[in-house]
């Protein structure tokens, strides 16, 4: 036979029925249903289901899946593709992942169990820039460390325990009401007490109003320090009467509110206020159970250039131990290794202590759970499952809108209609408070809170507080930075802007009542900084832009920004690349700019372009 004649030969009859029967799927004998986990590779699932990973690879090329034998599917494609075999599968879910939303509500229990013990108590410095917050960690961490490792400790893990009486106290050194919102955002609440630190000679700023209530959203008792009582200038009573016009009302007032008078530069003082945390913990009879699996918090995480994924845990329940198996997040691994807060190696780690570890397999995130589970495939299977779970909600996810409150009330989502209030000026925002007290009272069944009221620009600390307590922010004359802005982006919160007090009231009413639905939208085209100014020749002024993200655009209404307020809301009189007039600019790019009847442009003001569009009603 020629060579022509033997490559148009039928081959079908030189296989054996066995062979034909494996190649055809459809042929296989059905069985009872065969478990897998949610995530496997082919490999695994060939195995599983009795067949080769040649003959898998097929089927799942025929169902358009591209995938070798170490590639791994989902549950989905796995269950299909097993079908086309007269196979079965059933989702094998590890027990422990039917308890992650209740990890908190683990740890919780955990001091109710019988071998629950005491614990050291988790604290959080917070307060105003420049209030002495890291001078008072460093004189806390200092004053209890031998003095020959004083000058050895140079580990930072974010957190650190100090001994007291032969107590231990474990301080989270990320000072700010910041870290401690963006640990809570991920669900994580890891402080017991915070420390609230204030200036004797600068008293009650904005940033300390911000910190009050950042603790009282997460309901957690606060000790007030009174810091650079050394000054001659320090008043401490002026800044007890301040406290209790926010709300924070001292035990020399009649209040539950300590207060303790130190000096971190002078070391003064810092033994009563470690004396009070303890006092304050055991108040709180804070507890644990060292002797079950670990779960603990991610207070840092980073990618070291030799060690690889390095996180930071503070254990809160359990005792972790070195080869623990461990899911943070959405990542797992085996601890290789444990380090203390002073760099020794340690074995094992028990409640409201922080740790270093090395062994997982990716960076997890601050504020993302660890829990010790029983073997790596476990690990395994329920990081996949998390990382697919939070793809999901991210899809998903939608945050509080004012256009849509009264919904989630009509389906009992909400009783509450929380708000976070900026305005320009102190006068605005008392009134705006008063006028929303007085409309609490006349709506029924619904209870309008002002979690945070403030001056100034909207912040991305305002934002973080929005994102983790549910809130609406209401800016009455003042705008978000670029941060604030960004976070808001990210996060979907839902920021309002006004200039007149009675439109927000009867926006606020609208919503809860389910009247509000918006017919016109704001977008923001674009935002540009003032870098130079130019006096031109007909006395108008000219601002040398620099367009810091969208486009400048010559129809566009646009807004002077300085300082985080509103100063001028107008029209664009002429905007020009060199000396020519251009219809928009590009973010990266410069160009000048004139607004019609205004020549008060400094350097430094932020330019907001935007326009107004309608919408359909309810969108």
């Amino acid at each position: 036979m020629s060579t022509k004649a033997k490559k148009h030969a039928p081959v079908q009859n030189n296989r054996s029925p066995m062979t034909a029967q494996r190649s055809s799927p459809a042929a296989s004998v059905a069985r009872g249903p065969v478990e897998v986990g949610s995530v496997m590779t082919v490999g695994e699932l060939a195995e599983a289901i009795g067949v080769s990973a040649v003959e898998l690879i097929k089927a799942l090329i025929r169902r358009g899946v591209m995938a070798n034998i170490n590639q791994q599917i989902d549950f989905e494609t796995a269950a299909k593709v097993a079908a086309d075999f007269g196979v079965e599968l059933v989702e094998r879910t590890p027990e422990v992942v039917h308890q992650e939303k209740s990890l908190a509500e683990i740890v919780r229990a955990s001091a109710q169990e019988p071998g629950a013990v005491p614990r050291p108590p988790v604290v959080t410095i917070m307060g105003h820039v420049d209030h002495g917050k890291t001078k008072l960690l460093d004189a806390i961490r200092h004053t209890n460390v031998a003095e020959g490792e004083a000058g050895g400790i140079t580990q930072h893990i974010g957190a650190y325990q100090v001994e007291v009486q032969g107590r231990k106290i474990t301080f989270l050194d990320t000072p700010g009401h910041e870290a401690f919102t963006a640990m809570r955002a991920r669900g994580a609440q890891v402080t017991d007490i915070a420390v609230l630190v204030v200036a004797a000679d600068d008293g009650v700023m904005p940033q300390t109003r911000e910190a009050v209530a950042h603790a009282r959203a997460a309901n957690v008792p606060i000790i007030v320090a009174i810091n650079k009582i050394d000054l001659p200038t320090a008043n401490p009573a002026r800044v007890k009467q301040q406290l209790a016009e926010i709300g924070v009302i001292v035990e020399e007032y009649g209040g539950d509110v300590p207060v303790v008078e130190v000096s971190a530069k002078q070391r003064l003082g810092i033994e009563d206020l470690l004396e009070m945390i303890l006092l304050v913990a055991d108040m709180h009879e804070l507890k644990a159970n060292p002797n079950r699996p670990a779960i603990g918090v991610i207070i840092e995480a980073k990618v070291d250039q030799r060690r690889g994924p390095v996180a930071t845990v503070l254990v809160q329940t359990g005792t972790l131990k070195l080869n623990d198996v461990v899911v943070a997040g959405a990542t797992w691994g085996r601890i290789r290794a444990m380090f203390d807060d002073r760099g020794r190696k340690v074995r094992r780690a028990e409640p409201s202590m922080p740790v270093e570890i090395l062994g997982l397999e990716n960076v997890p995130e601050a504020g993302d759970y660890l829990q010790v589970v029983e073997d790596e495939r476990t690990a395994k299977e329920i990081a996949t499952q998390r990382a697919l779970k939070r793809r999901a909600e991210a899809a998903e996810a939608r945050v509080v809108k004012l256009d849509e409150f009264h919904k989630g009330l009509e389906i009992g989502q909400t009783r509450e209609l929380r708000l976070i209030l900026k305005a320009d000026v102190q006068g605005s925002l008392e009134a705006i408070q008063n006028a929303l007290a007085k409309l609490n009272d006349e709506l029924e069944g619904v209870g309008i809170t002002v979690v945070h009221a403030a001056t100034g620009a909207i912040s991305e600390s305002d934002v973080m507080l929005a994102a983790t307590t549910g809130a609406i922010v209401l800016g009455f004359n003042v705008r978000p930075d670029v941060a604030a802005r960004r976070a808001a982006e990210a996060s979907g919160v839902d920021i309002r802007y006004y200039n007149v007090i009675y439109h927000l009231l009867e926006e606020v009413r609208a919503g809860v009542t389910g009247l509000l639905a918006p017919e016109t939208r704001e977008v923001i085209d674009g935002v540009a900084e003032v870098r130079e100014i130019f006096r031109l020749p007909n006395r108008a002024v000219a601002a040398g832009l620099y367009v810091l993200n969208g486009k400048a655009l010559r129809n566009a209404r646009v807004r002077v920004i300085r300082d985080g307020k509103v100063i001028h809301d107008g029209t664009v009189a002429s905007l020009r690349r060199f000396k020519e007039d251009v219809r928009e600019v590009a973010a990266g790019y410069e160009c000048g700019l004139t607004i019609e009847n205004f020549n008060d442009l400094r350097v430094g003001d932020q330019i907001e372009f935007y326009h107004v569009e309608r919408v359909p009603r309810g969108q």
